[in-house]
């Protein structure tokens, strides 16, 4: 466990790869008898100061969904991070590309809820009760610290959250089999990877239900209006300069975002 002046010292690292978009070192090198509490503590504190600066949390990302993620990053279960404000970007949206330190992108269903989720004991119909919109989605992911990045310094970064576009066709969550929802994803013209929804914990409402029962102990619930990304499907493509980023939902319709 770390004191409190060393997180305080990560955190600030933290913000500051936040404003100049260079990427700074990482907790687990700045202090290497970190915890994944104390990861998890650093995470909500930069989302505190996010949101004294004016930013409005908005939802949650959830990471780390695929059991190859989870043995790559030497752990059993996902990760979350929070969703704000600035972060919400339309289909088609053109980004600078110099907002970001090292940006890479990800297709993956976003929920939006209509009523509350809580935890403990939250299970997969719960979840689709209390859905409103699913929602085809990119995120972008982009790494405010150094590599070889471990579980503590991406859960202290927010999980790399750093932008989801939306677009494509939202459906109620009972109109399809949501396992077999597909994405091809495109770098300009040329495919990348492809992938199904299952790859999220068999559901990708499973996801939403194990992050309502990670937060309920805290007295922490999903609330009405949050966005929820559920996890990535594929390994992450990374955006250059210059690229347009488009995933084929099929059914769904399609996202992209350009990178300027």
């Amino acid at each position: 466990m770390l004191t409190k002046d060393q997180r305080a010292k990560a955190v600030a690292s933290l913000l500051e790869s936040h404003r100049t978009k260079v990427q700074g070192e990482r907790p687990s090198a700045m202090f290497p008898e970190i915890a994944l509490e104390d990861a998890y503590a650093i995470s909500s504190a930069v989302a505190e100061a996010r949101v004294d600066a004016g930013h409005r949390i908005v939802g949650h990302k959830i990471g780390l969904t695929s059991k190859a993620m989870q043995a790559a990053s030497q752990i059993d279960e996902p990760d979350f991070g929070y969703l704000f404000s600035d972060q919400l970007l339309h289909d088609g949206a053109r980004v600078p590309f110099e907002n970001f330190c090292k940006p890479r992108v990800e297709p993956e269903l976003t929920f939006v809820l209509h009523s509350p989720l809580k935890g403990p004991g939250v299970q997969l119909i719960d979840v689709l009760r209390a859905t409103e919109w699913v929602i085809p989605s990119i995120e972008i992911i982009d790494a405010r610290v150094t590599e070889p990045r471990k579980i503590f310094d991406t859960v202290a970064d927010n999980g790399a959250g750093a932008g989801i576009v939306l677009g494509g066709r939202p459906v109620r969550p009972d109109a399809i089999d949501l396992r077999t929802v597909g994405a091809i994803f495109y770098r300009n013209s040329e495919i990348e990877e492809t992938g199904l929804a299952a790859g999220v914990l068999g559901h990708p409402a499973m996801a939403i239900a194990w992050l309502a029962n990670k937060l309920g102990p805290y007295g922490t619930e999903l609330k009405p209006g949050d966005y929820m990304l559920s996890g990535s499907f594929t390994r992450p493509v990374h955006a250059r300069k210059g690229d347009t980023l488009h995933a084929d939902f099929g059914p769904l319709g399609s996202v992209a975002v350009q990178f300027t």
